[in-house]
């Protein structure tokens, strides 16, 4: 998949909401795969990012300073997105990582956990469980 120029709503699940910084000049679509830029500012996922959650909504942070907006984001839930390597129920409890902000795989070489597959709906669609970072216990 393309990286994401533009809002994309997605099906989520019942989930926990959390608001955090954005770094300098950035925009963060609704829907976008969040990551930690490692000084603790959030922008849209780079692979290896540590992944902190999906933005509930636009945060257009391109005129402004790093911290000068929060998004706010989706810190852990559930989703429904399409995940390449998954092709059927088997696939129930693989881990699930993210390459970018809109692209999600089972392969876990150089990308960014996310999550676990909670069920196939078809093809490679499923819904994924997802936690952040910063919510995950040790």
């Amino acid at each position: 998949m393309t990286t994401l120029a533009q809002d994309k709503p997605r099906a989520y699940g019942v989930g926990e909401l959390n608001e955090l910084p954005v770094i300098a000049s950035h925009v963060i679509f609704e829907g976008c795969a969040v990551g930690d830029n490692g000084a603790g500012l959030a922008r849209k996922l780079v692979a290896a990012d540590p992944f902190i959650g999906f933005a509930k909504e636009q945060c257009d942070n391109s005129l402004g300073a790093a911290s000068a907006r929060n998004v706010k984001l989706w810190e852990r839930g559930k989703i429904e997105i399409d995940v390449t390597g998954v092709a059927s129920v088997a696939d129930v409890g693989e881990a699930v990582y993210a390459s970018d902000d809109n692209t999600f795989t089972l392969t876990a070489a150089g990308n960014s956990a996310i999550g676990k597959v909670a069920r196939w709906v078809s093809g490679t669609r499923c819904v994924v469980y997802f936690e952040g970072v910063q919510l995950r216990s040790l």
